[in-house]
C-alpha cells in the first residue's frame, strides 16, 4: 500500500492452537491460499501466512501462526505466543476430548500472551454435524463462560473460515484504535519494523512511546 494519507500499515500476530488433528493447518490453508488437503500430515515446523485487509481505509496485516505440531508434545513454547495479539481456539464439533482440552489452551495462553489478546473459540469440522459431539449451546456457553467470541466452521467446505479469522482481525484493529482514542488525541499509531507503537504527535523521544504489541517473525 502507498503512504499516501490515511495509509498507515499494521501488522497483527495471530496464533491458531489446539489439540492435535482439529484441522488447523486446514482451516490456515483455506484462508491463506483457500486450499483443502483432506489427508494432510501434521504440521512440522515453525509455519505462518500472512493475509492483508482494508479497515477503514488502512492495511492491516495478519500474520497467522500455526502451532508447527508441537501440540503432539505439550511443548508449545512461550516463543510462539510472543507478541500474539489475537488466537483462535479451535477443537473439532466430532471429538468431545479436543473440546474438553480447551481450558488447558485458555491457561496456556493467560501464561504466555497479554491479557488483552482477542480470544475465539472455533468449532471447527461442522460438516460432520451428523456424528456431532458437542453441542452449539454447550460451546456458546464456554465461549461467554472464558469472554470468547464463537464461531462453527468448516475448512472442508469453507463455512465461516474468512468470517472467523477476519472477526478476529478487526476485533484487535477496534482495540488497538481504541487504544489509542483512550491514550488521547495526541497520539497516532505508528508501524516500526514489527511493532504498532503510539506515538506522541511532535515527539521522537522513545520514553513517549507506548507499545501496543510486537509481531516477531
Amino acid at each position: 500500500m502507498s503512504d499516501d494519507e490515511g495509509g498507515e500499515e499494521y501488522l497483527f500476530k495471530v496464533v491458531i492452537i489446539g489439540d492435535s488433528a482439529v484441522g488447523k493447518s486446514n482451516l490456515l490453508s483455506r484462508y491463506a491460499r483457500n486450499e483443502f488437503h483432506p489427508h494432510s500430515k501434521a504440521t512440522i515446523g515453525v509455519e505462518f501466512q500472512t493475509q492483508s485487509m482494508e479497515i477503514d481505509g488502512k492495511e492491516v496485516k495478519a500474520q497467522i501462526w500455526d502451532t508447527a505440531g508441537q501440540e503432539r508434545f505439550r511443548a508449545v513454547t512461550s516463543a510462539y505466543y510472543r507478541g500474539a495479539v489475537g488466537a483462535l481456539v479451535v477443537y473439532d464439533i466430532t471429538r468431545r476430548t479436543t473440546f474438553d482440552s480447551i481450558g488447558r489452551w485458555l491457561d496456556e495462553l493467560k501464561t504466555h500472551s497479554d491479557t488483552s489478546i482477542v480470544k475465539m473459540l472455533v468449532g471447527n469440522k461442522s460438516d460432520l454435524k451428523n456424528i456431532r459431539a458437542v453441542s452449539v449451546e454447550e460451546a456458546k456457553t464456554l465461549a461467554e463462560t472464558e469472554g470468547l467470541f464463537f464461531m462453527e466452521t468448516s475448512a472442508l467446505n469453507s463455512t465461516n473460515v474468512r468470517q472467523a479469522f477476519e472477526s478476529v482481525i478487526k476485533e484487535i484493529y477496534g482495540n488497538m484504535s481504541r487504544k489509542v482514542l483512550n491514550s488521547d488525541d495526541a497520539y497516532k499509531a505508528e508501524l516500526s519494523g514489527n511493532r504498532i507503537n503510539l506515538v506522541k504527535n511532535g515527539e521522537d523521544d522513545p520514553s513517549s512511546y507506548q507499545f501496543f504489541s510486537c509481531c516477531s517473525r
